[in-house]
């Protein structure tokens, strides 16, 4: 039998998911946005230095700014230098650019639905990669931006996947739960009316064990009542406490058969009565997950297409 406290924690969690129930269908889920690079400038200090910008959709920005300073820091002990929000660094490692060390000089910048990152990269003193100088190497800079932005955004949405994923997991094991509630009700009522058989298999024997022993004693204070005072009256009143002992046995076992039968009477009622509402629960929480499971695939959709990108 499910305790009160038992009970009140799966009724709460019950109401959590119906909650969400309300919730998946207003989901926001954003389509997946393009990555665009362009060729661009940018403006530092006084110096305007020719260069590239890519979008990054959905991104945060402390995060993307943290594993942009990581990623032109790698290999090499050259460190970010930020003033007034303009980056630059002397002797990054880019190798997907350049075999030889190049300067970069770069701005974040926070959009309505996504960042934009500008960048200039300076091969050697004043000799930037822009369009109609060296067209291998401005493609290979376009590439390296798009497949950093295409990095972050891919990070945003297996996080937002994985978020959605977790729901739909608390979901089945929520419904798990509740099959094997109603799995034990069942077993239950099952094994409560199996007992009750026994108890009442029981009742009988000892009813017919009290009318054996009823009769025995009728006799027996029949006989007593006639005996003399002596060793053979004091073995019959021995033979009278004994019948009174089982008398008193078969008395309790019933009683304790009765009760038993009761308590598993009212066992039964009330899984009987927690079946149908367990078998509503479950049903919605199918509904759910359903639900809950369309919204994990469009997730799971976005990212594999922005794995493509």
């Amino acid at each position: 039998m499910v305790t009160n406290q038992t009970e009140y924690a799966m009724k709460l969690n019950f109401t959590h998911f119906i909650f969400i129930a309300f919730l998946i269908p207003f989901a926001g889920i954003k389509a997946q946005e393009p990555i665009l690079v362009s060729e661009d400038s940018l403006k530092i200090g006084n110096s305007v230095l020719p260069g590239l910008s890519v979008t990054i959709p959905e991104a945060g920005y402390e995060k993307t700014l943290k594993e942009w300073i990581k990623d032109l820091q790698g290999g090499t002990k050259s460190r970010v230098v930020t003033e007034n929000n303009e980056m630059s660094i002397f002797g990054a490692k880019i190798k997907d650019i350049s075999p030889n060390p190049v300067n970069v000089y770069s701005r974040l910048v926070e959009r309505d639905s996504m960042l934009q990152l500008y960048a200039s990269f300076e091969l050697k003193k004043d000799e930037y990669i822009e369009r109609g100088v060296d067209e291998a190497v401005f493609a290979k800079a376009q590439n390296y931006l798009k497949e950093f932005s295409k990095a972050r955004y891919i990070d945003v949405v297996k996080d937002q996947a994985d978020a959605e994923e977790r729901k739909l997991k608390d979901l089945q094991k929520e419904l798990s739960s509740l099959e094997n509630e109603k799995s034990r009700m069942q077993k239950s009522v099952q094994s409560n009316n199996s007992n009750i058989i026994s108890e009442k298999e029981n009742i009988a024997v000892q009813q017919a064990e009290l009318a054996t022993v009823s009769a025995a004693l009728t006799e027996q204070n029949q006989l007593i009542s006639t005996m003399e005072a002596g060793p053979a009256q004091k073995e019959k009143a021995e033979m009278i406490k004994e019948l009174e002992k089982r008398q008193k046995k078969a008395e309790n076992s019933i009683k304790s058969s009765e009760n038993k039968i009761n308590r598993s009477d009212s066992d039964i009622d009330k899984d009987t009565g927690d079946i149908p509402r367990n078998e509503r629960q479950q049903e919605k929480l199918r509904e759910l997950i359903a639900a809950q499971e369309a919204v994990y695939q469009r997730y799971a959709d976005k990212l594999k297409t922005i794995k493509g990108y």
